[in-house]
């Protein structure tokens, strides 16, 4: 899990997006996740591709398309979004020998424990709200407006 922070960040980067700008109900388009995140959007396509066969993320096509949470977001872990991205990360290219086998492989596996405990007290609500008391505004729904 630890090994491969960098995609696992991102991940829970692209479920808080989701979460923040667009919720259970509004769609987010992946080039606007990308945008925000100042990351390329090819890169990220394969995240969201995971993320979406897994259901936390629910993808919908359409002038209107994008991406939208597939759970509510109190009821998102990020134990949830760690275990989805990590199980595609299992490959047995790693070290070998006795040293890593009897001692590192060992404390790594406690490591993984841990962070997975405080994930699993961790929800995408929980992120939500930090993001709102770090002072970040979220988007204000377009009112509705009718032609006759």
């Amino acid at each position: 899990m630890l090994l491969r922070r960098d995609r696992t960040m991102i991940a829970i980067l692209i479920m808080l997006d989701v979460a923040f700008h667009a919720g259970r109900n509004g769609t987010i388009s992946a080039a606007d996740i990308a945008e925000r995140a100042g990351l390329a959007r090819r890169g990220i396509e394969p995240l969201l591709q995971t993320l979406s066969r897994s259901g936390l993320l629910e993808s919908v096509r359409g002038p209107r398309g994008g991406y939208r949470l597939g759970r509510p977001r109190r009821d998102i872990l990020l134990s949830d979004i760690l275990s989805v991205i990590t199980a595609e990360d299992n490959t047995d290219d790693g070290p070998v020998g006795g040293l890593f086998q009897k001692v590192v492989e060992p404390c790594w596996q406690e490591f993984d424990t841990m962070l997975d405990e405080e994930c699993r007290k961790i929800s995408l609500d929980d992120l939500v709200r930090r993001a709102e008391h770090a002072g970040m505004r979220r988007p204000l729904p377009e009112p509705i407006t009718f032609s006759i």
